[in-house]
């Protein structure tokens, strides 16, 4: 009997292939769709996001090309507690959150795989492009970079655990984004030519400040911009319009450029620096996952991302207890930032990662 798969197809061309690409291998395909927010209700254009009803309909229309079943899965009490809470959470809390983790981590690899498990899915596809192979010494499998540089996704894959990558395929891993839109170009699929999503689905426009306040209905007081010694340098307008390395929207002159370099939800102050002020040389991360490796028993030479779009650098990264690792770089990295993910690379293989605090 073929193996039975259930395809997260958002809507978007990189989904619609990867289910092509599982049919194509003959799996037993089962589309679904996760409802996670009402985007139209929160007056966000469908081109910016991807879970709006246009994108249901895209995905059923490749779903039922490809003979496919498809069901809408309504995810969106999970989503609200384990994304956007959090995601207000960690701006409250002078964070700065990547609810695409969480996202990935909560709902498409968590509770889309009870779903998968219900359906006696033996596996979930995504059409992330990353790579999953077995370590033919270790026997543990091993997250991969996709051969695409440009569209590598395991950074946001990072929390992955063995249990999971025993039951995900990732077909895109080896292709090229270009590759993909030939693929759905060729098959006639109605969102060959769509564009990516960009944004945070929930966001409007990039102002996450004004979403926290729509949906908290809560005002943020203004505050004091300190220096390092305390001296006020004027005022804000709420710690959760501000995050490290920030200099646009200050709103201060000052007779040399200023940045923001430390959140205070504390005392309601906002710190500001010099550009050189914003370097470090050493994190600690909380929360991890690993996954080459049990454990780090030694300190390992890795290379290290802080966000999504950081180049990695060298690092030295030492696990201090079962939840817990420091990296120290080589170099001093810029706007380090509590909240975001450091994730360790090992050549094109991930390590590990955590949230950095």
């Amino acid at each position: 009997m073929n193996k039975r798969t259930l395809i997260a197809m958002s809507g978007g061309v990189d989904s619609s292939v990867a289910a092509f690409l599982m049919k194509e291998a003959d799996y037993n395909c089962i589309g679904a769709t996760m409802k996670l927010f009402a985007n139209e209700d929160a007056g966000l254009p469908r081109e910016h996001s991807c879970c709006s009803l246009d994108d249901v309909e895209d995905a059923r229309s490749v779903a039922f090309s490809l003979g496919m079943p498809h069901y809408v899965f309504n995810f969106a009490d999970r989503f609200r507690e384990d994304v956007i809470d959090s995601f207000i959470n960690a701006y409250e809390n002078g964070r700065t959150p990547n609810p695409c983790i969480d996202c990935n981590r909560y709902l498409k690899f968590e509770k889309l795989f009870l779903r998968a498990q219900e359906l006696s899915c033996d596996y979930v596809v995504t059409g992330h492009y990353a790579r999953i192979e077995r370590d033919d010494n270790t026997g543990r499998l091993l997250l991969k970079k996709g051969v695409d540089d440009t569209k590598d996704q395991s950074y946001v894959l990072y929390s992955l655990t063995q249990a999971q990558l025993a039951h995900v395929q990732f077909p895109l891993g080896s292709l090229q984004k270009t590759e993909a839109r030939r693929i759905a170009e060729t098959h006639g699929f109605i969102n060959a030519k769509k564009h990516d999503s960009q944004d945070i689905c929930f966001v409007q426009n990039g102002k996450y400040s004004d979403f926290i306040e729509s949906y908290t209905g809560k005002h943020y007081p203004e505050g004091d911009f300190i220096d390092r010694d305390g001296h006020v340098l004027g005022r804000h307008k709420g710690i959760i319009r501000y995050t490290i390395g920030q200099r646009k929207g200050l709103g201060i002159a000052f007779s040399q450029p200023l940045y923001v370099v430390r959140v205070n939800p504390a005392d309601n102050t906002v710190m500001l620096g010099t550009n050189e002020e914003l370097f470090s040389a050493e994190l600690t991360a909380k929360d991890i996952n690993l996954i080459s490796a049990e454990r780090l028993d030694v300190p390992i030479r890795v290379k290290a991302k802080v966000r999504y779009r950081h180049t990695e650098q060298w690092a030295t990264a030492e696990q201090l207890d079962d939840d817990t690792i420091r990296v120290v770089f080589d170099e001093p990295q810029r706007a380090i930032t509590a909240g975001q993910a450091v994730v360790l690379y090992d050549g094109d293989m991930v390590v590990g990662g955590g949230t950095i605090c």
